[in-house]
Order: structure tokens, then sequence, then C-alpha cells
């Protein structure tokens, strides 16, 4: 038998398809709009995301049997808030000029409605092992969109990728910007971001019909 039973599996495999976080739960929006101009962030957001949800996952599951019902919220937000305060520091330590970029957003994760919602829906029914599946799991479809959208849109918005220049230099007009390419201003601004995660969606659904609902 291996490490992971089927049912393990799913747990993670679920969220990164068929039940992502993001385009069919539609939960985490505020950040796939407001981050995702870079690739970079991107990336930063997806695993500081995902280190928050997996330890936060197994911290609540422990504690599941003796946080009275009445306060579970409020135990909830501590540990939360917790997670993402050493998270901070770590990227102040680490890569500050990033933690800037990111500043108030990071803070945010706090009231993440993927996070909340997992430690209500998972974490406080399951042990410990099957919560931090299932943390690393939406996480990482949470993380993926993140990543797909930030790449299309500093790709098309300024013509890099995690800062170096693919398509060229727009200046001495080298690469594509040679034959007459401009880039993109409006993918840097954050509806465009919702335009890409709508571009998923309808990829998504297409593929497969069941996700359609009447």
């Amino acid at each position: 038998m291996g490490l992971l039973s089927k049912k393990d599996t799913k747990l993670i495999t679920d969220p990164l398809a068929d039940n992502n976080p993001i385009t069919i739960q539609v939960l985490g929006i505020c950040s796939a709009l407001a981050i995702t101009a870079q690739l970079k962030a991107s990336i930063v957001m997806a695993v500081s995301v995902m280190a928050v949800l997996g330890i936060g996952n197994v911290v609540i599951s422990l504690m599941r049997n003796i946080i009275p019902s009445k306060i579970r919220i409020i135990v909830q937000l501590v540990v939360v808030a917790a997670l993402v305060i050493i998270v901070d520091q770590v990227l102040k330590a680490y890569s500050y000029e990033l933690s800037k970029t990111l500043s108030v957003f990071v803070g945010l994760i706090i009231t993440n409605c993927i996070i909340m919602g997992r430690f209500e829906a998972f974490a406080l029914a399951n042990g410990p092992w099957r919560s931090f599946l299932d943390g690393i799991g939406n996480a990482a479809g949470y993380g993926l969109i993140l990543v797909i959208v930030g790449f299309f849109r500093e790709l098309l918005g300024s013509g890099t990728l995690l800062g170096f220049k693919v398509l060229g230099d727009p200046i001495e007009k080298t690469g594509l910007y040679a034959i007459g390419y401009e880039n993109n201003g409006f993918m840097l601004l954050s509806p465009m971001a919702l335009i890409v995660v709508g571009i998923i969606i309808w990829v998504q659904r297409s593929r497969n019909k069941a996700l359609i609902e009447d």
C-alpha cells in the first residue's frame, strides 16, 4: 500500500482541477486580482498561502476536540494570524523588496476565504494527516491559478517573466519589438486579471461539461 490512498490523493488533485478554490468555489479572488501583475509575486503569495494553510489545517485538526464551538472562529483567526506574522517576518528577512510589494496582501491572508473555509469544512472534522493534504491541495489549486494569471499578465503587460526580458528590449527595439510589438499596458490593471480568470473558467468548463450548472 502506498503512502497515499486514493482518497488521500484526491485531496491534493481535486483542487488542482475540477474543485479549484478560485475557478469553481470562487474563493480567494481578491489576491488573484491584486498581486498577479508580476509572476514572482504570484509565486511567493502561492507559497505563503500553502505554508499557512498546510500548517494551519494541522494545528486546527489537532485542537479540534478541545476548541469550544462558540469561540472556534476566534481560535482559527488567532492560529492563522500567528502563521501569517511568521511568513511576513520571513519575507522581510529574506526578500525585503518583495515583501514591500506584497505588503498588505500578505496580511490579508488572515481573511482569505479559502483558509477559513478549509478550517471550518475539513480540519475541524478530520485528522492531522488528511487535513495537511487538504491544505496543501487547496493551496496548490489556488497557487496554480495565481501563477497562470501572473504569467500572462507579466508576459503581455511588461514583456518579462520573473523580471527577465523574454520578448526583447522595448527601448533598443530588439526581439518582437523590432517588428512593431508593443506591451499591453491594460494587462497590468486589476480588471485584466478578472478577464484572465474568466478565460480559465471558460476553458475549464468547456473541457468538463459536468461543471456547467443549469
